[in-house]
């Protein structure tokens, strides 16, 4: 007993030792600098434009007001010429959910042929796949550009570039490739087809790859500039994206305190989209990084 008693504060002394308080210590460092810039842009939303551009000092704030989103509802609430508000949202809503539930379709399926079936040219395809996505989509804008410039200034055009990924279709092909072929092997044996057992084997136990997918395409769709700038130029079909850079453009006096409240209703759905999927999102990457 004497024994026991004095080997057991001994593992508490090292298992205090044993906590990387350094490493902790750093990752507090960089969670402050990286979540910094978000506050900025919270806290500059309820500033005045003076106020917010007082560097240090703004994020420190002595007054809050609504003034920027109250001057934001009243600019773009119901005009035909600048748009509105309303508009730039279902739009963006639109086409994200079009290009999110679309992708999930198509990619996982495109995913999981690469992963499980054998065919020919299949390794000519997966390098082909491999190959795009290191192709950035600036280099194909203008050829895109010109074989859909007939469904300009429409919500299907914005969404139709970005529902096949690459990206999308190799994070499928890397997660599908890791999962056991006992499960597709039993379920042959209990005479499912292939769709049957997509649906009902694969689908269930692939939830964190369907997870990682939506976040990334969702942030990818609903901050895309670019294309929409290319494809748009009337009121009723601008994204959120593409309204911001058009209140830069009227304002003769750039007015930051709007600027900071626009962008903050620019990154609030894309916060409220994670904060749904993050355990999936977690769990995958938390998964890979054990295969890996």
């Amino acid at each position: 007993m004497a024994v026991t008693s004095t080997v057991a504060p001994l593992r508490r002394r090292r298992s205090r030792r044993s906590v990387p308080w350094g490493a902790y210590s750093l990752l507090a460092v960089f969670t402050i600098l990286f979540l910094f810039p978000v506050y900025y842009l919270i806290i500059g939303s309820f500033e005045t434009p003076s106020e917010a551009l007082n560097g240090i000092q703004a994020a420190a704030p002595t007054h809050l007001t609504l003034a920027n989103y109250h001057s934001l509802s009243q600019e773009f609430f119901s005009s035909t010429i600048t748009g509105s508000l309303r508009g730039f949202y279902t739009v963006s809503t639109l086409v994200s959910l079009i290009v999110v539930a679309g992708g999930l379709v198509v990619n996982s399926l495109a995913g999981y042929a690469l992963a499980r079936m054998k065919f020919r040219g299949h390794r000519t395809l997966l390098l082909l796949v491999i190959v795009l996505v290191i192709i950035p989509f600036q280099a194909i804008a203008v050829p895109l550009y010109y074989m859909l410039s007939g469904m300009r200034n429409t919500v299907v055009v914005q969404a139709l570039p970005f529902i096949g990924s690459a990206f999308s279709i190799y994070l499928f092909y890397t997660f599908f490739l890791n999962l056991p072929p006992q499960l597709e092997e039993a379920a042959r044996i209990d005479g499912a087809g292939p769709w049957r057992t997509f649906l009902q084997i694969i689908l269930p136990n692939a939830k964190p790859a369907f997870a990682s997918v939506a976040i990334l395409s969702f942030i990818q769709i609903w901050s895309s500039y670019l294309w929409p700038l290319m494809m748009t130029s009337q009121p009723n079909v601008y994204p959120l994206s593409i309204a911001i850079g058009n209140l830069v453009k009227q304002q003769s006096t750039p007015n930051y305190g709007e600027m900071f409240a626009f962008g903050v209703l620019l990154v609030v759905p894309m916060a409220a989209f994670f904060l749904v999927f993050q355990r999936w999102f977690i769990r995958s990457v938390a998964s890979l990084a054990v295969k890996g």
